[in-house]
């Protein structure tokens, strides 16, 4: 077939119309596929345009880069309410990605939602159950051993029910991704919080819970409250020791953790083409730890240049043709504005224990010594998927190469995570791999490691104090090595060879394909619905804990060892709420029993409170739920008899999360009303029978010496996400409308 390009040139001869006419009759035409794995799934640029000038139209003004791709996939953009930060967006995104600890939930949620084949494309990728010990081939070893029943439950799965499969080794989700489903334009969900990854391919990339995978795999309009537009103006160009990871690094000290929540980054400005491809992937990666719903830059020569790297020139040359829908419009609004001047950018190292900790280089020594961090660094950890491509091997390999020529060896230990197989491949071929060994370096598995806690540390013992040096994207207490002493700082570290084949397609005819999950499993169990609402207010809740602090999805549902249950919700429940302080008596996993009187453990609590028939709440701060997108940490309250999570402020995602699993996520109408609440309180919430968008519920504060008080607790649902608080939760509703 003829180049793209020249076919565009004989078209506009052959039909005598401009070029924008062009594009149309050659996305029909000539039918670009999405990836070379799904060679009958193709781009819809035609579509995208479509909706873009409908909505434009509406509107009348000027779009940025987020409007269009977001609007440019609404369900109905004729008719669709359209309000920043108001509005609930009915959409169609293009595919769905699912990693392993994630994909269990969400594939046992499907099984049960009795449809038999998904309706996007969708893939599995095999990166969090890998745990790191010695080294690659080893680990690798080791995890397909102690995980076999769950890879073969997700790979037949994937099997029969038309989801493509990534195995064990093929590397870490977002790189992948990057690599092969990611390009401009694309509307991408994910059941993993970076997923903003892909926005470094000019694709709007999101992060989400199982349950709302489940609903586009099932072909339903996926829903998302219209997000706010921050703009992030890039000036300058990076130089010296400053590199991609230190623009979000900046970004997150100007957001802080919540800044970003509701909110879509939008990169943009002359200092944009400076960046690689790679570089802007790692900038959206990390905007999740500034709370954004997603972060994205426009499609330039660079995208273009890492498409045609990876096989994906026809890709490129499509978006040529469509550029001016993949870039903002000139004089667009956005409702926030940050300036950068990348030429003035100065390396920056985050942390500890919160990534939105920013220090410049230079300075963090004097701040480490004056708050008395531990100045002996024990571990320096590169990789993760925010800083694992093939342009962040070879930085740390030119270093590593100085080293050694000036006959340096490293006295901390250090390890290497390779993104992908791809990745893996390449640095083995070009020397980076060994170069690194000889400094001393360890490569791990093409996976993500220590970054989620999958690292089964020797070099100290549990509440020792010590500190790490990562490039990775988080450094919540205890993350990487599940030990609260450890003091984790964040900071920074194209043709390919494909190494191994390790995708596994779905068959095109499934019908003989069997999905076992056995009943003494204990990994893996089946699903149950979770109860309707009753029709009555919530009477006489008991407190499980009211938190202390900041409450991450670690502290709610650790990962670590407690990957292995990630199907299996019973199993996993044990770990509910163990890292959240108690404000009652300042300890981790120690709560009072409001029967017995006794403390002990918030599971065990809980578990006691649903077998005596006693429905209980959570009261939660500040951005309660940020950090991971794993839905477990709604799951498991709901399954363990919780009804609702009262608190300040949430994460969207895990806001997101409980209201599909059938709890009230509700904030203080009053911030300060926070302090009314004690652990010995009982709450009664009223106006459920009333329950309607926008109207604040009551909440009745009894306390033990006989007083009331009557507070106000406000809400976003919406009607649909109402009717699934009635239903019980959200699948229990799309088998009634199934019905």
């Amino acid at each position: 077939m003829a180049p793209y390009s020249l076919l565009v040139t004989r078209l506009q001869k052959a039909l005598g119309v401009r070029q924008y006419h062009v594009a149309s009759v050659l996305c029909q035409r000539a039918k670009v596929a999405m990836s070379h794995f799904e060679p009958n799934e193709y781009i819809h640029y035609d579509l995208l345009e479509k909706n873009i000038n409908i909505v434009r139209k509406r509107l009348n003004r000027p779009l940025t880069l987020s409007e269009k791709i977001v609007y440019g996939h609404l369900d109905d953009p004729a008719s669709q309410e359209i309000e920043r930060g108001k509005s609930y967006l009915r959409l169609r995104p293009d595919r769905v990605a699912m990693q392993d600890a994630t994909a269990q939930m969400a594939m046992l949620q499907f099984i049960s939602s009795g449809l038999s084949k998904v309706a996007v494309p969708s893939t599995i990728h095999c990166d969090h159950l890998i745990e790191a010990q010695v080294g690659g081939e080893k680990d690798l070893r080791r995890a397909k051993d102690i995980n076999q029943e769950v890879y073969n439950f997700l790979a037949t799965a994937g099997a029969k029910y038309g989801v493509g499969f990534w195995k064990p080794g093929s590397g870490i989700i977002h790189q992948i991704i990057l690599e092969n489903y990611a390009y401009p334009g694309v509307l991408l969900i994910g059941t993993d919080s970076h997923t903003p990854n892909g926005g470094g391919l000019g694709g709007i990339c999101i992060g989400v819970g199982g349950a709302d995978a489940v609903d586009v795999m099932a072909g339903i309009p996926w829903e998302l409250k219209c997000p706010k537009v921050i703009g992030v103006k890039l000036t300058g160009s990076l130089s010296g020791w400053s590199s991609p990871k230190d623009v979000i690094l900046k970004v997150a000290g100007i957001l802080t953790v919540k800044g970003g929540t509701g909110a879509i980054v939008e990169y943009h400005g002359p200092g944009v083409d400076s960046i690689s491809c790679t570089g802007m992937a790692t900038i959206c990666n990390m905007g999740a730890e500034i709370g954004a719903t997603t972060s994205v830059f426009p499609y330039n020569h660079r995208m273009k240049k890492y498409l045609s790297k990876t096989g994906r020139e026809d890709i490129a040359n499509l978006a040529d043709e469509f550029k001016d829908h993949l870039v903002p419009d000139p004089g667009c609004h956005y409702d926030q504005l940050i300036e950068i001047n990348l030429s003035e950018l100065k390396p920056h190292i985050n942390g500890p224990f919160t990534p939105d900790l920013a220090h410049p280089v230079a300075e963090v020594g004097k701040v480490a010594e004056k708050e008395g961090w531990p100045l002996d660094i024990r571990v320096g950890l590169i990789g993760s998927c925010t800083n694992s491509s093939y342009e962040d091997m070879g930085r740390s390999a030119a270093v590593a190469k100085q080293a050694l020529a000036h006959g340096l060896k490293c006295k901390s230990q250090f390890t290497i995570t390779p993104g992908s197989e791809q990745i893996r491949a390449t640095i083995e071929r070009d020397g980076y791999a060994q170069i690194l060994r000889d400094l001393g370096g360890i490569v791990l598995a093409n996976a993500c490691g220590p970054c989620i806690g999958q690292w089964d540390r020797k070099d100290i013992k549990k509440g020792e104090k010590n500190t790490i040096v990562t490039s990775y994207n988080r450094n919540f207490t205890g993350r990487n090595d599940a030990n609260p002493e450890t003091h984790a700082f964040v900071t920074s570290p194209e043709e390919f060879d494909p190494g191994q084949d390790t995708y596994q397609h779905p068959p095109k005819d499934s019908s003989g394909q069997h999905v076992d999950v056995s009943p003494t499993s204990q990994r893996l169990q089946l699903l149950e619905p979770f109860d309707k609402w009753d029709g009555k207010d919530l009477e006489d809740l008991q407190i499980l804990i009211k938190v202390k602090g900041k409450c991450t999805t670690d502290h709610i549902s650790a990962a670590g060892p407690w990957l292995k249950f990630r199907g299996h919700l019973d199993n996993i429940s044990n770990n509910l709420l163990i890292g959240a302080i108690n404000i009652e008596n300042g300890k981790a996993n120690s709560v009072r029993n409001a029967v017995t009187q006794e403390f002990g453990p918030v599971p065990d609590t809980a578990r006691y409170y649903k077998k005596h028939g006693i429905r209980w709440v959570v009261i939660g701060d500040e951005n309660y739920g940020e950090g991971s997108s794993r839905e477990h940490a709604a799951l498991e309250p709901r399954h363990l008899g919780g009804r609702a999570i009262i608190t300040k402020s949430f994460a969207r995602i895990h806001e997101t999360n409980l209201k599909k699993q059938g709890l009230l996520p509700l904030t203080f109408a009053d911030p300060a009303d926070y302090n009314k609440i004690h652990p010995v309180d009982k709450l009664t919430i009223q106006g459920l029978k009333d329950f309607t968008p926008g109207k604040p519920l009551k909440c009745i504060i009894k306390h033990p010496n006989g007083t009331q008080e009557t507070i106000l607790l406000n809400h976003t649902f919406n009607e649909t996400q109402i009717e699934w608080f009635r239903a019980g939760s959200a699948l229990n509703r799309m088998k009634e409308l199934q019905q």
